[in-house]
């Protein structure tokens, strides 16, 4: 309990330290602010995980995603079926000629080649793409215990994955280490959410449109 208590009590230290280097943002820079910021975030979640961890809560951490999406417009598209999940997304690359005057519109249904993400879900058994939006995020049941934005994460003592389970745990061929290898994975998206349960993922990146990787993804689920 004390470990507890202390937890809670470094939390709170790192919070207002994080409020501190916001409100540093605002004012005419001196240098070093985003830089405190980071460091100040990153520690709240740390600690976040920590506390979350010794009371036996769920929490999220970083699960090694090798891909940064587009933060702005990142255009996700799910499909699934009943072993799989795909997921396609707009990755970030930067503009070199973008002088911050003009935004560029994006759609789904444009035909240019893009910068695309494709991830693959094997022993997918449940997934979800939708709300909460980056405008509601505070609403999330993870947030406060390290779900970060913009990323690609895991979660530990999953509430999900416990509920998936105890529903398939009245079938008479019930066998509870079939579960060890389940994987809570949650994405947070500007617009949209996206939660799975699954046993691992694997990420491929294409230059194409989004029509051309849907039908590549269609054939894959069927084929």
């Amino acid at each position: 309990m004390n470990d507890i208590h202390d937890l809670e009590r470094r939390l709170r230290n790192a919070v207002e330290r994080r409020q501190r280097a916001v409100a540093a943002l605002a004012p005419k820079h001196k240098g070093g602010e985003r830089e405190e910021y980071h460091a100040a975030h990153q520690e709240v979640l740390r600690l976040e995980r920590q506390l979350a961890a010794a009371k036996g809560e769920e929490y999220a951490e970083p699960c090694g995603f090798p891909l940064k999406w587009d933060a702005g417009a990142p255009m996700p598209h799910l499909l699934v079926n009943d072993n799989k999940a795909l997921l396609a997304f707009l990755l970030s690359e930067p503009d070199p000629a973008w002088d911050g005057s003009y935004v560029t519109v994006k759609s789904p249904a444009d035909e240019q080649p893009e910068p695309l993400g494709l991830v693959e879900f094997d022993g997918c058994i449940s997934a979800k793409l939708g709300t909460p939006n980056d405008e509601v995020f505070e609403g999330h049941s993870l947030n406060g215990k390290g779900l970060e934005a913009y990323g690609a994460q895991r979660v530990l003592n999953s509430r999900w994955l416990r509920e998936l389970e105890a529903i398939n745990s009245v079938h008479r061929m019930y066998r509870p280490e079939r579960w060890r290898d389940r994987t809570h994975f949650v994405f947070w998206f500007h617009d949209s959410t996206f939660e799975c349960v699954a046993r691992s993922f694997k990420v491929e990146t294409h230059r194409t449109s989004m029509r051309a990787l849907l039908g590549l993804m269609v054939e894959r689920l069927i084929s």
